[in-house]
């Protein structure tokens, strides 16, 4: 990573967690070489750092080095061990890192653990005739017959967006899991920097089958959230919208990541548009008396102990 990553930026942080959050850094001759904004909670007596909702990955980030690789990584372990010593007090650490950070080797040295997830990403995606041959069969039928009966508009509000969210998670048992007014925070941060866009898929009859959030940095496009009418699953209409998505990032030159998902179904779907597995670290620690609280909740329960939004 050249530069901040858009989970990592100030004005993302303070649009998700407002007056929550708090940078790390190390500066070295004026300039800032290692940072790691970090959200500090209480909750239930419990001191909790971990990154906020919609935002897929945090950690630290490390001024790129020309050197050679002992050098690199020697220097690494001087920084990562200046961002560690800089952390408040806490009971429980919880952040994934960018996948473009390999090394947390002085985290573990330091107690913390670390478990393996992945997303999915296309790397290379200004040859849109070389994409199209890379999806599979079945996603290039949902996308042609889609294009029969839908058209797709990026011109409706981010709560269409969340009225489509909300109903896929209803769809599947589940609430929301983040407040709309946070949404609503991000759409307002990232329009005024031009570092969003919303697609959706219309039919003649002025019905939306489906909504997809995407956000853009200066490397990347990343699909934030989305959702889809029940009615109208078998439309094609979430196909077309990611590949619509797909041919945004193509334009603004920059790659496409599916920030994908750890549930079998979701990951299957993201596969299939022949985008290459790209593992990233999530990083973890937990104090004695919280060890005993995770030995007794379900980690999942754990983690929403620290809600924002």
């Amino acid at each position: 990573m050249t530069s901040y990553c858009i989970f990592q930026e100030p004005w993302w942080l303070e649009a998700v967690a407002e007056n929550a959050w708090r940078s790390l850094e190390v500066v070295r001759n004026d300039q800032i070489v290692a940072r790691m904004p970090i959200v500090l909670s209480r909750k239930f007596g419990f001191r909790v750092i971990r990154q906020p909702p919609l935002t897929p990955t945090l950690g630290p980030w490390i001024r790129p080095s020309t050197a050679d690789p002992a050098k690199r990584i020697a220097r690494e372990k001087v920084l990562f061990n200046d961002l560690i010593d800089q952390l408040p007090a806490w009971d429980y650490f919880e952040v994934s890192f960018h996948h473009g950070l390999t090394n947390w080797l002085p985290f573990y040295w330091r107690g913390f653990e670390q478990t393996t997830r992945y997303t999915y990403i296309l790397e290379d995606v200004f040859d849109m005739e070389r994409v199209w041959c890379g999806l599979q069969e079945s996603v290039r039928r949902n996308i042609r017959k889609a294009r029969k009966v839908l058209s797709v508009r990026t011109d409706l509000s981010v709560d269409r967006v969340l009225d489509l969210t909300d109903l896929t998670f209803l769809r599947q048992g589940h609430r929301l899991t983040f407040k709309r007014d946070l949404v609503r925070r991000i759409d307002a941060a990232c329009a005024t920097r031009d570092a969003r866009r919303m697609f959706f898929a219309e039919d003649a009859k002025g019905q939306v089958h489906a909504a997809l959030y995407v956000v853009t940095d200066a490397e990347c496009a990343y699909y934030l959230l989305g959702g889809a009418d029940p009615k109208f699953r078998g439309s094609g209409a979430q196909n077309l919208l990611l590949w619509e998505a797909i041919r945004f990032a193509s334009e603004r030159g920059v790659k496409f990541d599916f920030e994908g998902s750890m549930i079998e179904p979701i990951e299957r779907v993201f596969r299939a548009f022949g985008a290459l597995q790209a593992p990233y670290l999530q990083v973890y620690g937990a104090k004695p008396v919280a060890k005993i609280l995770l030995q007794t909740l379900p980690r999942a329960l754990f983690r929403r102990l620290a809600p924002y939004g």
